[in-house]
């Protein structure tokens, strides 16, 4: 038993550090949050859209759903009419070779919001698996 939590804490700790064992930097792969920072700052739901796998995991407010591109791409626009962004700040980034998350926080419509992504590399190219949005 005790090997078994020893083995969780192991694999979790993996999860939260970079794979290299240092801090992200922009030649590592992590650079894949900077265009999706920007358009998380401008409220730009059509061109992070193009960064969404075909279905993803999205919590926005409270609300979750399995969406597929286009149905997420609505309840992104939804929100950023409701929550016009004026900032976003990338917090944490962390992962691995094939699977990356950041955590930020999200000034919107007078609010904030905690920020949530994760994205997973397909085809040699990184797509967005999981949004998720909290209020602060």
């Amino acid at each position: 038993m005790r090997f078994k939590t020893l083995a969780v804490i192991a694999f979790l700790l993996g999860m939260l550090l970079p794979a290299n064992g240092r801090a992200a930097t922009p030649g590592d792969g992590n650079d894949v949050f900077v265009p999706i920072a920007k358009y998380l700052t401008q409220g730009n739901y059509e061109a992070l859209s193009a960064w969404f796998a075909d279905n993803l995991e999205l919590s926005v407010i409270s609300r979750s759903a399995d969406a597929s591109r286009s149905q997420s791409k609505q309840i992104l626009k939804a929100f950023f009419e409701a929550y016009t962004p004026r900032s976003f700040n990338i917090t944490h980034t962390a992962g691995r070779a094939n699977m990356k998350y950041l955590i930020g926080d999200l000034n919107a419509g007078g609010e904030n919001f905690m920020v949530t992504i994760f994205v997973i590399c397909q085809d040699d190219s990184y797509k967005i698996q999981q949004i998720k949005i909290d209020r602060l």
